[in-house]
């Protein structure tokens, strides 16, 4: 079968489905797609506007989430594991409150249970920065050379920036706009302790859009879940280590019980 929004190297295997952060598509897990391909079902998965897919109006957690319900239906899946980067782990803490029961395990990397200050001027300031960039006529290849370096951390990999940069300049304006202002009102908090499934948190040592001290409360609050530091690295983990990203995730997986037989 084939399914427009999605890299798929080699269907069969448990399903393990990687949801991306803003600045790029599903081509930001190359690595990890490449690196468990085969033991498992892996699923990259562009959001609505990403890697050549249709943006349709607003950006918004609830019709993501019911774009990845529609995403599994259509691949037959009744679980799968959903590994989410920034904004894409936000994506699958709104998934999981709202369908917990197609939830094996879930990997948060990069990523937090709320956005923002509860009076809501962070988010507006954030917003008007963010996008002032397009309003002022630059580009996205412009607006990644300004933000990408400041998103690694000092053991990255080489590669990292030039390959963020390149994925970030494929973003359309509008797709960009829209996930900025969608990440702005995400805010999943209360649900934390009702996360019932084995979960990872990956963290970035320098990263400081998602702090190490955010996400180890974040994985306080959730029952058996396990915090991963990683020195050096900031915000783009599945590019600044991919090996080490990989293995992290391979041994997470191969720690799940055996799925039940479904008839």
């Amino acid at each position: 079968m084939s399914v427009a929004g999605i890299v798929r190297p080699a269907p069969g295997g448990s399903p393990v489905i990687l949801l991306h952060g803003i600045g790029a598509g599903a081509e930001m897990f190359a690595p990890q797609l490449a690196g468990l391909a085969a033991s498992h079902d892996v699923i990259g998965w562009n959001l609505p506007g990403y890697g050549g897919t249709r943006l349709a109006g607003s950006m918004s957690f609830e019709s993501l989430s019911d774009g990845l319900l529609a995403l599994f239906d259509e691949l037959g899946l009744t679980q799968a594991v959903i590994v989410g980067h920034s904004i894409g782990g936000m994506v699958a803490q709104e998934f999981t409150a709202r369908y917990p029961e197609r939830v094996r395990a879930l990997v948060l990397s990069a990523t937090t249970s709320a956005f923002g200050s509860r009076d809501g001027a962070f988010q507006k300031k954030f917003v008007a920065d963010r996008l002032a960039p397009l309003d002022a006529g630059r580009t996205m290849a412009e607006l990644a050379g300004q933000f990408v370096p400041g998103l690694v951390g000092s053991a990255a990999h080489p590669d990292a920036v030039p390959a963020a940069m390149a994925a970030m300049s494929r973003v359309p304006d509008d797709t960009f706009r829209a996930g900025i202002r969608c990440l702005a009102t995400f805010d999943r908090r209360a649900d934390l302790p009702r996360i019932c499934v084995p979960t990872l948190l990956i963290a970035g040592e320098e990263d400081r859009n998602a702090p190490e001290p955010t996400m180890r409360k974040m994985a306080e609050r959730i029952a058996g879940a396990r915090l991963v530091v990683l020195p050096g690295i900031g915000h783009l983990a599945p590019l600044e280590c991919p090996e080490v990203f990989t293995d992290h995730l391979r041994g997470f997986l191969a720690s799940l019980p055996e799925e039940e037989s479904r008839s």
